[in-house]
């Protein structure tokens, strides 16, 4: 049997690199198909082409197919541009006639939002994997290999590009074949690949970044994303790009509820919860950007810069202003200026002879016009605490050679803040061709130079370093979940939830469960004064706020009317609630409170959620988010994110927290969520272990939980 990856990436490469492509549908007129049977013409004698249409005997100059069938040869590529209810009939006959991939530019599938276009989508999908005619699309506007000139596009734009190491996929065709063509071509900023991926029935947007991986002309991977149909297989994915260091940059729609709204009727993709996205971002080095320009201006940056040895960014500057604004926006990113040294500012001083001002920024007024600017520049750029330089200037084919030639002769990276017409003709021009890393605002670079210190800084720490304390589910553990998911309902008790918790070694309070008050008294002895009683039930989530929990018993008087008056309210409250008794529990005082969570996403499955408790959490929503499983590392970052998780560094004479034992929870909390995930056995919904006593004194105790099954 064929492995389903090695298929796809054989796809992939004939649909990208085609020798011959057929085009159903082909017309003379420039509609879909039209446009699609010129595009590939353009390639002249390097791809044969064969329109399919049995209408006509010759189309465009070349001879005119009545169907697939009769073709002379199998094709690489197969266009298929007719109404849909016809796709599959085509595909039966790629598949017949032993083609290598198909591009469905046909719409009228899941896009529409009924559950018939939604079933033959699938049907179609499902088709491409068994046949092995692997298709991109439907509702896509093609691919194009700027670097061999082949384009198998219905885009209405025309076939125009420069070559270059950006590859762009893109789930929107129009995006793709529009202003990011067009943005690029002005920028002169060039593309080894667009791929316009639309529905994504068969192969998807990280189908062609895994192709993109092994392309060796191709350096970063620009994405515009609507959403992904499995996010974890994503992250696989992205992992393996930073491993190789092949940078992914992202445009991903649907920060605000109108985005995701638009992606959901566009292709049909679930647009998932933001904040998870920028979490699984995070966790495999994905850059995520907020527009065209930014993507691309990111782009080219990282293919065209090294990484920086330190983290310090000199600028350069023929104006004050600009400097200064230049150096405020970079100050916002967190960047570091470091001052000059007294040599250099020295040397400066003899050049600019009493002008402009010799610091970082440096204002060198009309020396940026000179002879001397090489000079300037090279004392800028070869301070030992700097890695990047920034020239925010306009300036002539002279100076802009000057540029050029000292990127040639450095090792550290340079980007060019250009302050002229964008309209100009010289120096520009120039900038472009040679493709030094352009920008137009201050705000941009100052984005981009953070993006690429982070990316490689980053990258200093490998990913997948660490797994999930966990090999596989115990036997223990198995039988746990099989008992307790076997009682039937969506919700577990607090003592049901914390015996699994124990489970995967996440430590728990010592706690008994009583039916009476004699039990109740029997079980406090056992726990040791004081104790916490809780009622116990799988209906009542919220103890605390209807009081039912009563802290700090002393004595057995005590816990007798704390006792009685729990089992009165909770009869009295909720009187269909299933009352199961009381939870005696051991009194725990000195740590700080804090919430661990899980939660499933639809497309990364199991997200782990810590944050502070109380307020922080229900009013700030001060939190930090990682998908499953993570690693020490990412625990870390999470406790490090959470602004109000400094208090556990120790506050106003209140002692340390434990840490340590806090990161283990989070990584044990990640392994029993994984493990559940992976063995599809149990169905977690959604844990709550709130709070989560971190102590002083060492070690960290869940005070309470809750857990709901799928």
């Amino acid at each position: 049997m064929v492995d389903s990856n090695d298929q796809a990436m054989r796809s992939i490469y004939r649909m990208l690199n085609p020798a011959s492509i057929a085009v159903v549908g082909a017309t003379p007129r420039l509609q879909y198909g039209g446009r699609f049977l010129q595009a590939a013409l353009r390639a002249k004698d390097r791809v044969k082409v064969y329109p399919v249409n049995p209408r006509y005997e010759e189309m465009m100059g070349v001879k005119c197919y009545p169907s697939l069938k009769e073709l002379p040869e199998s094709p690489d590529l197969v266009g298929i541009i007719v109404p849909h209810d016809r796709v599959m009939d085509v595909l039966e006959e790629c598949a017949k006639k032993g083609a290598g991939s198909a591009i469905v530019i046909s719409a009228g599938f899941a896009e529409r939002g009924t559950e018939d276009r939604g079933a033959l989508q699938q049907q179609i999908g499902d088709f491409a994997r068994q046949s092995g005619v692997r298709i991109c699309g439907p509702n896509c506007l093609g691919v194009a290999n700027l670097r061999k000139g082949i384009w198998a596009s219905s885009s209405s734009l025309g076939a125009e590009g420069v070559s270059g190491p950006i590859a762009l996929v893109s789930q929107s065709g129009a995006s793709a074949f529009g202003p990011f063509l067009s943005r690029a071509a002005d920028r002169g900023i060039g593309y080894s690949y667009i791929i316009s991926t639309g529905n994504e029935a068969d192969l998807g947007a990280s189908d062609f970044i895994r192709y993109l991986l092994e392309d060796d002309a191709t350096r970063v991977i620009a994405c515009f994303i609507e959403g992904f149909q499995n996010g974890r297989k994503f992250m696989e994915v992205a992992r393996l790009a930073w491993e190789r260091g092949k940078p992914i940059v992202m445009i991903k729609v649907g920060r605000s509820a109108p985005g995701a709204r638009a992606a959901r009727s566009h292709t049909a993709s679930l647009t998932g919860s933001d904040s998870v996205h920028d979490a699984a971002f995070k966790q495999c080095g994905v850059i995520r950007v907020e527009d065209y320009d930014t993507l691309l201006e990111v782009s080219q940056l990282l293919a065209f810069s090294p990484a920086p040895e330190v983290e310090g960014v000199s600028i350069v500057s023929h104006s004050g202003g600009v400097g200064s604004l230049t150096a405020d926006k970079c100050g916002q990113m967190g960047l570091h200026l470091p001052d000059l040294r007294e040599e250099t500012r020295e040397a400066l001083d003899d050049i600019l002879k009493g002008f402009g001002w010799a610091a970082n920024p440096a204002d060198v007024t009309g020396f940026a016009n000179s002879e001397s600017f090489p000079r300037i520049m090279e004392l800028m750029i070869n301070e030992p605490e700097v890695g990047s330089l920034v020239v925010a200037s306009g300036m002539g084919d002279s100076q802009a050679q000057q540029v050029i030639e000292l990127r040639k002769n450095s090792s550290k990276a340079i980007a060019f803040l250009w302050t002229g017409s964008q309209s100009a003709t010289a120096g520009l021009p120039l900038l472009k061709k040679t493709n030094i890393p352009l920008f137009y605002q201050p705000e941009g670079l100052a984005r981009g130079l953070r993006a690429l210190l982070d990316y490689h800084r980053r990258r200093g720490f490998r990913l997948g370093d660490e797994d999930h304390p966990s090999e596989g589910m115990s036997q223990r553990q198995r039988e746990a979940v099989g008992r307790l998911s076997s009682l039937g309902r969506p919700t577990l008790t607090e003592h049901e939830a914390k015996e699994l918790l124990s489970c995967w070694g996440i430590p728990v309070t010592r706690e008994r469960r009583a039916s009476s008050w004699e039990a109740a008294a029997h079980a406090a002895r056992e726990v040791g004064y004081p104790v916490v009683l809780k009622v116990e039930s799988p209906d009542i989530l919220h103890k605390t706020e209807a009081g039912l929990v009563h802290v700090g018993i002393r004595s057995e008087n005590e816990l007798h009317s704390a006792y009685d008056a729990i089992m009165s309210g909770a009869h009295s409250h909720f009187p269909n609630a299933r009352i199961m008794g009381v939870l005696v529990q051991e009194m725990v005082e000195g740590g700080t409170e804090v919430i661990v969570g899980v939660s499933r996403d639809s497309q990364f499955g199991p997200v782990l959620l810590f944050g502070m408790g109380g307020i922080f959490v229900e009013v700030l929503q001060d939190v930090a988010l990682r998908v499953c499983p993570i690693t020490r590392k990412d625990a870390l970052e999470m406790v490090q994110e959470v602004r109000g998780a400094r208090i556990l560094q120790g506050y106003r004479g209140r002692p340390a927290a434990d840490i340590d034992a806090l990161v283990d929870v989070l990584l044990r909390v990640s392994a029993l969520a994984t493990d559940l995930y992976e063995s599809r056995q149990g169905g977690l919904a959604e844990l709550d272990i709130n709070p989560l006593a971190v102590l002083s004194q060492g070690g960290a105790k869940a005070l309470d939980a809750r857990w709901f099954w799928t």
